[in-house]
């Protein structure tokens, strides 16, 4: 650990650090993650390109994009990136020298995410993983069973507005997956600060279906389904929408006290990280002997780590949990 983040001396570069570097190894394009100002970076070519359509094409001095599975000498060791599940682009730094084998997770889910290439699993010496959800407390259900409890509310409300509360990168599309792959075909009407990054992932392949801005234009938007910012379901925006049912959509929607701060109505519990059985069967299906904790309940994992014979320890990094715009 450096001041700027977690550093790989021998090759010289940051991965997801906190501040500008000369050189950036970068997971995904969450603002907790990717920061604006490194004079390189070396990502998923994904990620470059969302990256740049949040900071601006100048924001970076150099982007280098690296294909999953490829390898690269970068100083004296070799990178490769693995896929992670989290959002589009989203990869695991996978670092070899000498035999030996790390693998930085960043952010990751064993769940189902039709918007991106499923998690990889990779053996590795050291594991570095993250801990949002790492309480037993958490279990997430399936995204088909909260995107049908979504449409059952739609079809038992017809008179109301559902506006449902995602991140602009990640949840935005993985719910308009999940409704086409539930058969909901209608359009889906989204806030302007939804709009790029969604044509963004249509022109990378990822097929979103019928959508259009939920501009004043359409006066009557009853029965219809709106995804906004989740800042933006208890502002005046919202409620020139008409009679609208506030939704959650995240992890934390299974804490009741987390739904009702935010005064959710409807809360989904899906997530873009992996829950305590998703965290503990990954530690131990990659066989690290050692493993480092980090973003979230780090004690939990550890101890539970310590009961496995596993060697474990926090990593305090600094700056983590910020943006928060993946749970």
């Amino acid at each position: 650990m450096r001041d700027q983040g977690l550093y790989c001396p021998q090759g010289g570069f940051f991965i997801d650090p906190v501040v500008p570097v000369e050189r950036a190894v970068i997971t995904h394009a969450h603002g907790d993650h990717c920061r604006p100002g490194h004079r390189a970076i070396l990502a998923t070519p994904e990620t470059g390109l969302i990256a740049q359509a949040r900071y601006g094409a100048e924001a970076f001095g150099r982007v280098e994009g690296l294909p999953y599975g490829m390898a690269q000498a970068v100083g004296g060791v070799t990178v490769r990136f693995a896929p992670a599940g989290h959002v589009l682009g989203s990869a695991q730094v996978v670092i070899e020298r000498a035999g030996v084998r790390a693998v930085v997770s960043g952010d990751y889910t064993r769940g189902v995410n039709p918007t991106c290439t499923p998690f990889e699993l990779v053996p590795c010496d050291l594991f570095v993983t993250e801990a949002t959800f790492g309480l037993p407390v958490f279990d997430h259900p399936s995204l088909e069973g909260e995107i049908a409890k979504l449409l059952a509310s739609v079809a038992a409300f017809p008179e109301r507005c559902h506006v449902v509360g995602v991140y602009a990168l990640g949840k935005a599309q993985r719910i308009l997956a999940g409704l086409r792959a539930a058969g909901y075909d209608r359009t889906v009407f989204i806030h302007g600060a939804l709009e790029r990054l969604c044509d963004l992932y249509e022109e990378l392949g990822v097929p979103l279906g019928p959508r259009a801005p939920a501009t004043t234009a359409r006066k009557d938007f009853a029965g219809e389904i709106v995804l906004a910012p989740p800042g933006a379901l208890q502002d005046r925006w919202s409620r020139r929408l008409g009679d609208v049912l506030p939704v959650g959509a995240s992890g934390w929607m299974q804490v009741r006290a987390r739904a009702r701060q935010r005064r959710v109505e409807l809360p989904l519990i899906i997530s873009d990280h992996c829950d305590w059985e998703g965290l503990t069967r990954t530690i131990t299906e990659t066989g690290a002997r050692t493993v480092w904790v980090t973003h979230g309940a780090e004690e939990a994992l550890c101890h539970w780590c310590a009961t496995q014979g596993i060697d474990a320890a926090p990593l305090a990094l600094a700056g983590r949990g910020e943006d928060g715009d993946g749970d």
